[in-house]
């Protein structure tokens, strides 16, 4: 009996100093969890003290002017008399003659064809015309940024022309990288008058390359071929370092053509023959195939959508294979007539 009762006691021993011993954990984590916030609010404090304030300024008060002379600029100035020995205002009131319909069920033959143009061969030189007009600059990259700047037409990110470009966007592509530069009093070098942001000057001429999209119909009714552009794109060619070798080109946006075609149509292309009678529009230059190119890319034989220089990597033997491309599209026309 009196074992029974020692060994209760004994028991009820050993439970009081286990609440006792868990009662002190649970102290110990309050306060820990107490003082952890002090902690943190203590190097939240430290953090704050090594920012600089907020009306901080790194130029010491020195004024900040941007100069926006490099971005492009599409302002068009009209002379105020007459610079021409003739009237020639009936130039802005030309219009493309409409194309000619053709049916899905005539076309016997229809293959699309990828075109880039080397605007540095001797040919393709009046798309870097440098003159003014009262159009406005005369070289061709300008006349696509004036007409997507004023909203005559609407660029595109793809060849496909399923995502617009803002004129905004597509401005934002002519501009260089913004520099920081600061500007000295000419009376001592040492002190800083001002801090000019600049931007690098956009120049027509980095632009030596034009990619056109087209596509050859074979229509049955008119027993005839039809070449139709479809799109216009300006490239983006990066060089290796300043070696001058080409690393490759991208287009910059994408213009459908047909609604470029009323804009071509009032401007006129140099001819350092004549200037007068025989000058003729952008819209006829292009209809009349009168530009130097080579093909890039078909729809003909190549199932993979691949371009000539991803499976041809010889750049002489990808030439010859867009001239093997082009006299095949020549020889289905030449093979229908019987001599």
């Amino acid at each position: 009996m009196k074992y029974s009762i020692g060994k209760k006691c004994l028991f009820v021993l050993l439970a009081v100093l286990a609440i006792s011993e868990a009662d002190a954990q649970r102290t110990g984590r309050r306060r820990n969890n107490t003082q952890q916030p002090a902690g943190n609010q203590q190097q939240q404090q430290q953090t704050n003290d090594t920012r600089p304030p907020s009306n901080y300024d790194p130029y010491g008060g020195i004024p900040i002017v941007v100069d926006s002379s490099g971005v492009s600029d599409t302002a068009v100035k009209k002379s105020l008399r007459n610079e021409n020995a003739f009237d020639k205002s009936n130039l802005t009131a030309r219009t493309p003659l409409p194309y000619e319909h053709l049916r899905w069920d005539d076309a016997l033959f229809a293959e699309k064809v990828w075109r880039e143009l080397d605007l540095r061969e001797k040919m393709n030189q009046t798309f870097r015309y440098q003159a003014q007009d009262d159009n406005g600059s005369q070289v061709f990259i300008d006349m696509l940024l004036r007409a997507v700047a004023t909203g005559e037409v609407t660029a595109f990110a793809d060849e496909r022309f399923t995502t617009p470009m803002t004129p905004a966007e597509v401005a934002q592509l002519t501009v260089g990288s913004a520099d920081t530069v600061p500007v000295y009093d000419v009376n001592d070098i040492n002190k800083i008058v001002r801090y000019s942001v600049t931007r690098a000057t956009f120049d027509a001429n980095t632009v030596t390359k034009l990619r056109i999209k087209e596509e050859w119909v074979f229509d049955r009714e008119a027993s005839r071929y039809f070449c139709r552009i479809l799109g216009i794109s300006p490239l983006v060619t990066k060089y290796i370092g300043n070696t001058g070798k080409e690393l490759g080109s991208s287009p910059m946006f994408w213009i459908y053509y047909p609604d470029l075609r009323p804009i071509l149509a009032r401007m006129e292309v140099y001819n350092p023959k004549n200037m007068g009678q025989s000058r003729m529009t952008w819209e006829e230059l292009f209809e009349s195939r009168m530009f130097s190119s080579y093909i890039i890319k078909s729809s003909l034989d190549n199932p993979s959508n691949r371009m000539i220089k991803q499976y041809q990597k010889n750049q002489i033997l990808a030439l010859l294979e867009g001239d093997d491309i082009k006299e095949k599209l020549f020889n289905f026309e030449q093979d229908l007539w019987e001599y």
